[in-house]
């Protein structure tokens, strides 16, 4: 089951007593548990109805005396575990025959990573509760994604308001969904928030100094493209969301290189890249400066570099060798 799927359902009432929320997007795992508690236990009694285990400090006993305790005084009592992946094989062991004849009244709830659905607990799970895959999203998700924030918040979002927001968060949809809270409460009472909203909400030094160095990367200003990588890394930001804004950038030029040579007409690579008309004079421009090959062999580049600092390497030098890498580069 996707997570949209089970929000639906939720919105129909139709909830059940098991669910396995796992995968590698926490955002979606906790929004996912955040329904289904708004849902099923009032604000006033989850001290009696609500109860939290830790899959690193719990063992099967405590959660099944939990799960088989009728609620009080409501219709559901919920029991959500937390880094599921951490359960041992002996309390999934003992807790496999509950999954055979779940309690009417209890919703558990387990939060996890990674599953094994070869096992027979989660082969069990699956029969009898709901296994949903919580998904880091591809990128032509975001914008979707981000409209549906919107409208959560009783908002329509420019397709340009978008893409600044992608631009500047990355894939990170907490972060998306935290910028989207806060520039809906900015647009006040308009009904649609615009690139100019986003500009306003968002700091200025992030806007312009994420741009500039896209820019100068695009453009091969090794000067400037050191200078704003500098100001970004002192301003706090995280090394691997500046590579994977700098990825980003560079897929587009990249699609947008491609087309280029296919001679495609602006309107049309916009339609076909979902750039937005807003971004693409920039962009169209920037990739003139990279052939095809080029931007295989840079991507290459940043995976190594990814790779590099998720094992321990230095951020800031790995970062300044990638954009040397890139703007000593011949076009």
């Amino acid at each position: 089951m996707k997570p949209e799927e089970l929000e639906a359902a939720i919105a129909r009432g139709e909830i059940g007593p098991l669910y396995y929320l796992y995968g590698d997007e926490p955002y979606l795992i906790d929004r996912a548990t955040r329904l289904l508690l708004e849902r099923l236990v009032d604000p006033s009694s989850r001290d009696f109805n609500l109860s939290v285990y830790y899959g690193t400090e719990c063992k099967g006993e405590d959660i099944l005396d939990t799960a088989q305790t009728m609620p009080m005084f409501a219709d559901w009592r919920v029991v959500l575990v937390k880094r599921g992946q951490s359960l041992s094989q002996a309390a999934l062991d003992l807790m496999f025959p509950y999954l055979l004849d779940p309690s009417p009244t209890t919703c558990l709830i387990i939060q996890g990573e990674k599953i094994d659905q070869r096992k027979k607990f989660f082969t069990e799970f699956k029969k009898r509760g709901k296994l949903v895959e919580c998904k880091r999203p591809y990128e032509n998700q975001l914008a979707p994604f981000l409209r549906s924030e919107a409208t959560s918040h009783g908002k329509k979002l420019a397709p340009a308001a978008a893409e600044l927001l992608i631009y500047l968060a990355g894939n990170n949809l907490q972060e998306l969904a935290t910028q989207i809270e806060k520039v809906a409460l900015f647009a006040g009472q308009r009904e649609t928030i615009t690139i100019d909203d986003v500009k306003a909400v968002v700091s200025d030094t992030k806007v312009d100094s994420v741009f500039e160095l896209a820019n100068a990367l695009g453009t091969k200003d090794l000067a400037t493209a050191l200078r704003r990588l500098k100001t970004i890394l002192r301003d706090g930001e995280a090394p691997l969301m500046v590579l994977a804004m700098i990825t980003r950038h560079f897929r587009q030029l990249w699609q947008v290189r491609v087309l280029l040579d296919k001679r495609v007409a602006e309107q049309e690579i916009s339609r076909q890249s979902g750039i937005n008309p807003y971004f693409l004079k920039g962009v169209v421009k920037q990739a003139g400066n990279f052939r095809p090959v080029e931007c295989r062999q840079l991507f290459e580049r940043f995976f190594a570099a990814d790779l590099a600092m998720k094992s321990g390497g230095r951020p800031p030098a790995i970062l300044e060798d990638l954009v040397l890498a890139i703007c000593q580069r011949k076009g």
